[in-house]
């Protein structure tokens, strides 16, 4: 049998629920065989299959998986899962789009402890490792009484018998030299590391390169084991370090350099994880390399060698200098050229040491002031320990000023390296000395493109696709906008979004409403649970006629909204944070309304909704305006 979405209610989506499950093991491996089949082939509406991992005590589901390619045969997917010591259910969610053709089914869903690149390959999913097609040269189930070759084996590791099954790659096939068969591991979902041990049996007349490799998303291999007996007896037992910290395939490969004979078998892959060696391992930590600077400048260093350097500064909120990035009201860094007069470089900014071979994204934000010419001001630099060998990475070519602007850099270097921040004065224009702000520097261990393709956070909503889980009601003329870049009314509204300084926010155009019109931003239903839940979100209230921006809550049942949160009046040119802690054990909405106010310059924008379980950690209250309105905090 298998369960399949029934078509017959149109753009609907179908939502089957696990039972809730608990997990003393510390990993799970979810496997599901699925097909997603059209008949159109052209519909660009695919039909979507999507997987959430439900969690007590949290209001939003978090998504583990989608899929939307339609195929002709059952596929699998694996996903590793990190047990918490929470109960938990799976939520499968079949979305069928517009095509009337479309057909969603599940053939198998199947929860393990343990990890999904561990295999017996008893099973005839083959736990999700997959064959790399090659015409003459291809890995092949063995054993379970198939005498299917001649050089087969007449036991498997697992259980010792001729009934037990393994995978092998044999000779007998090959047409000329250096063919290579390769058989591909699941994806990882999970960072992991530790010891990845397996069986491997090496018959050969001549060389067979039997290798192991570590695949990453972009497609680079990297070696990390390899045959050096050129025969082995019976099963050898290989074990092998191994570190994915970012999604990888694992991949045996086996190749023949010669068409002399002889196979390779492999059986009982698994994996622990603490190292086989004795070593821990590289734990390091890519935190170390963030810094918001709300503190000090944390890891990072400069030497004043260099200039003047960089000064961690605090803007006290005003309606004329931009604030930090982090909450609006906090510190960064800021480099002055006005303090030299002499061209080349102003500030240099180091970070800690970095592992070798390892891929990064960094991503920080930077603004720029007053430049007549704007490239070149801020560059990123990398060298390796000796400190002789350095390479520009990054360097700014444009941006909007005065708007924080976020850069991303993917990396990586064969040796540990450093990073460095310069920011420097060019001379090319008589007058072009301005300010160089720089705040909220990350580092992730992996690409930033594969970054992007991982499932969103749950509860999270930055408006770059579209609205997320929130809708207009819509009283007459007061709307709330989604919209990118400046608004059209001058002095009122933000420059630029809160997220990438290019991306979307939404906000209310006051010269499309009358004073005292309300527009609301309404969110979808959402699960209550016991204890504090904390909403964070970043507002800009800019403009000499701004009116008032408040939060309700809106619990089930009740007719009244709960206010949690208000704002009135012009805040501050930059985008400022709201921290708002709330509780509901029921069902309820969060409601975002808007009142416009006594002129035109009264727009006002929201980005970067973020619901978190548990309370805030860093409350920050703050009312009313500082004393003085445009005072630096050094």
């Amino acid at each position: 049998h298998y369960i399949s979405v029934d078509t017959s209610y149109e753009g609907e989506k179908a939502v089957l629920f696990s039972p809730d499950l608990y997990s003393e093991e510390r990993w799970s491996c979810i496997r599901l065989i699925y097909q997603i089949a059209t008949t159109s082939g052209t519909s660009s509406d695919h039909a979507r299959l999507n997987l959430y991992l439900r969690q007590e005590g949290e209001s939003f589901d978090r998504l583990m998986w989608s899929a939307k390619e339609p195929s002709d045969s059952w596929l699998i997917a694996s996903l590793d899962l990190t047990n918490s010591t929470k109960k938990y259910k799976i939520v499968l969610e079949g979305e069928m789009g517009q095509d009337k053709s479309a057909s969603i089914a599940i053939f198998e869903i199947k929860i393990t402890p343990g990890y999904c690149i561990e295999c017996d390959f008893e099973e005839n999913h083959l736990c999700g490792f997959v064959n790399r097609w090659n015409p003459n040269v291809n890995w092949f189930v063995g054993g379970g009484n198939i005498r299917n070759s001649q050089s087969i084996l007449p036991k498997d590791h697992t259980l010792n018998s001729e009934l037990g099954h393994y995978m092998y790659v044999d000779s007998v096939y090959v047409k000329h030299f250096q063919e290579v068969a390769q058989l591909i591991s699941p994806k990882t979902t999970a960072p992991m590391s530790g010891c990845l041990s397996f069986y491997y049996q090496l018959k050969q007349e001549s060389s067979i390169v039997f290798t192991l490799y570590l695949r990453d998303m972009n497609g680079f291999y990297e070696e990390i084991w390899k045959t050096d007996s050129a025969l082995s007896a019976g099963w050898e037992l290989a074990e092998v370090d191994f570190s994915a910290p970012y999604p990888m395939e694992v991949v045996f490969e086996v190749a023949f350099n010669s068409a002399k004979g002889g196979y390779v078998a492999l059986d009982d892959i698994s994996f622990s994880p603490s190292y086989c060696t004795n070593q821990t391992g590289i734990s390091f930590n890519p935190a170390e390399a963030s810094c918001n600077f709300e503190e000090d400048l944390c890891n990072f260093y400069q030497d004043h060698k260099d200039g003047p350097g960089w000064s961690r500064v605090k803007v006290k909120r005003n309606v004329y200098r931009v604030g930090d990035h982090t909450t609006g009201f906090g510190y960064y860094l800021l480099a002055n050229t006005k303090f030299t007069s002499q061209p080349g470089y102003i500030g240099r900014l180091y970070g800690p040491t970095l592992p070798g071979n390892l891929q990064f994204c960094l991503r920080f934000y930077y603004a720029l002031y007053g430049f007549f010419k704007m490239s070149g001001t801020l560059t990123v630099y990398i060298f390796e320990e000796n400190h002789v060998v350095q390479e520009k990475i990054w360097s700014v070519l444009d941006s909007p000023k005065g708007v924080w602007t976020q850069a991303e850099i993917s990396f990586k270097k064969p040796m540990p390296c450093k990073v460095r921040s310069s920011s420097s004065h060019l001379q090319s224009y008589r007058w072009s000395c301005g300010l160089v702000a720089l705040d909220d520097i990350t580092l992730s261990l992996g690409s930033c493109q594969s970054a992007d393709l991982l499932p969103p956070s749950p509860g999270k909503c930055t408006f770059e696709k579209d609205e997320c889980m929130f809708t207009q009601k819509k009283r007459g003329r007061g709307i709330w906008h989604r919209r990118r870049g400046p608004t059209p009314t001058s002095y009122t509204g933000p420059k630029g979004d809160h997220t990438t300084g290019v991306g979307y926010y939404m906000y209310i155009e006051a010269s499309d409403m009358v004073f005292g019109q309300r527009a609301y931003l309404i969110s979808r239903s959402l699960r209550g649970v016991s204890g504090k839940q904390c909403l964070t979100f970043f507002y800009n209230m800019y403009g000499a006629g701004t009116g008032l921006l408040s939060v309700y809550l809106k619990k089930e049942g009740d007719d009244e909204e709960i206010p949690l949160w208000r704002r009135t009046g012009e805040q501050s040119i930059s985008w400022l944070r709201a921290l708002i802690e709330y509780e509901s054990d029921r069902t309820y909405q969060i409601i975002f309304e808007a009142i416009r106010g006594v002129s035109i310059r009264s727009d006002m924008a929201i980005d970067d909704i973020l619901f978190q379980a548990g309370p805030c950690l860093a409350i920050q209250f703050s009312s009313g305006y500082p004393d003085s309105l445009n005072e630096i905090e050094y």
